[in-house]
């Protein structure tokens, strides 16, 4: 073992504080990006009279969910490049690489002045600022989920791992807290013509933060791997023989990513079926966001406990079936009553339970694959599954409750993809120290 690899362990491993500011560090990056990306759910009736005015407020929605979808069509090859970059530089270089590009593109799309002001470039600008989001936030998931993996002693990994969704879930608690301030302090029509810029800006005057942190950060990559839940790399040969001996991690990684990734889009879409299909008041909307994704943040930090405890396998299949079960009744509950009760009760049951079996499955995919290709190959399955599940998503829904006016469509939706998830969940092997076969 040379000396740096050991220093490197000393400071990532043996002292508890630089472990903590390693996990801070990727954490903090991640949850910036992730709240950049994420605001724009929130605002995407705001954002779709800035770009695409229309006389039909159904046709303007649309434009804005479509330059939403945009920043999923770059993913996969963010994924490609940022995510194999990983693997051959280090996990640090790759996350700083696609911190920076966010930044840039958040600064652009809050910047970027209205249809009414520079005609159709401004919702090309938009769409272009939003797909170089979607390619840095395509590369930043691999690195970092690898990172808090590689970071942590054996016996804490899942609760390392689970720091990645619970920092999506912090992004956007803190996101729907902007918005139900804005939209409790500001009128409609600032709302429309500048509220939701100050949105992204906040995010934006965080970015250098983020950076400084992320900078601070020991590199993993080369640590020795302690325990290798993967098979040996000596057993399958060359790289390519690598990715061939895990296909059947990839497909259900993929599947039961897919799950997730719709439930996810599905649940912050809350905001804009809220005011748009339930009729409630904006402050009401975004305050059900609010408890939704605080409570998610609490089952994505209980789910890595949970699965340190008693394995991953478990914590993903009946937590998963426990969702499946309570999302028909929670859904009938809210669009029956659209009482503050339902909506902040309902939607934040869903989060908790929902949250749990894909923080368990994020420690067993790292786990099962070897460390050569684990940044790439989380970050182009997580792309791809985000792509083209969770960029058509909120277009789906959307779909799905125009066509049939039935507000309980999203239902449906979540029961199609969650038994999906439950199915591949089940065929997972178990990952976890001293619980392999």
């Amino acid at each position: 073992m040379t000396e740096d690899v050991v220093q490197v362990r000393e400071q990532v491993r043996e002292v508890p504080g630089a472990r903590v500011s390693a996990t801070l560090g990727a954490t903090i990056g991640n949850m910036l990006e992730f709240y950049d990306f994420i605001t724009f759910a929130f605002f995407a009736v705001q954002i779709g009279r800035t770009f695409f005015p229309s006389h039909s407020a159904y046709a303007s929605l649309m434009g804005a969910l479509a330059t939403f979808g945009a920043g999923f069509i770059t993913r996969p090859l963010g994924g490609i490049v940022i995510g194999l970059y990983s693997d051959r530089a280090g996990r640090k270089p790759a996350m700083i690489l696609s911190f920076t590009m966010m930044g840039v593109a958040i600064i652009v799309l809050a910047l970027t002045p209205s249809y009414e002001s520079i005609g159709i470039a401004a919702p090309i600008i938009a769409i272009l600022a939003r797909m170089v989001q979607g390619f840095s936030l395509g590369g930043e998931v691999g690195p970092t989920t690898a990172y808090l993996l590689e970071s942590a002693p054996p016996h804490r990994r899942g609760f390392a791992v689970s720091w990645q969704p619970a920092s999506q879930e912090i992004a956007a608690t803190i996101g729907a807290v902007v918005g139900l301030v804005l939209s409790t302090t500001l009128s409609s029509s600032a709302l429309d013509a500048y509220g939701w810029r100050i949105a992204f800006l906040l995010g934006a005057v965080t970015l250098p933060f983020g950076l400084w942190m992320r900078t601070r950060m020991p590199e993993t990559m080369h640590l020795p791997e302690e325990a290798a839940h993967a098979m040996p790399e000596a057993q399958v040969g060359a790289q390519a023989g690598v990715w061939r001996a895990h296909t059947r991690v990839f497909v259900l990684g993929l599947l039961i990513l897919a799950s997730g990734t719709i439930a996810t889009y599905v649940t912050k879409y809350m905001t804009t079926y809220a005011e748009t299909t339930l009729q409630v008041a904006p402050s009401l909307a975004f305050a059900a966001s609010v408890a939704g994704n605080a409570l998610g943040f609490a089952g994505a930090l209980l789910g890595g406990w949970l699965a340190d405890r008693y394995g991953r396998r478990p914590l993903m299949v009946w937590p998963q079936l426990a969702a499946l079960l309570l999302t028909y009744p929670v859904f009938l509950w809210i669009v029956d009553t659209k009482s503050p009760a339902a909506l902040l009760g309902g939607f934040g049951v869903l989060s908790l339970i929902g949250t749990i079996p894909y923080t368990a499955f994020y420690a067993a995919m790292t786990e099962s694959l070897p460390k050569r290709i684990r940044g790439g190959a989380f970050a182009i399955l997580y792309a791809a599954a985000i792509t083209t599940f969770g960029g058509t998503a909120q277009l789906v829904v959307t779909w799905l409750l125009h066509v049939t006016g039935n507000a309980l469509a999203p239902a449906w939706y979540l029961l199609f993809s969650g038994t999906v998830g439950l199915i591949a969940m089940t065929l997972m092997r178990e990952t976890a120290p001293g619980r392999t076969p």
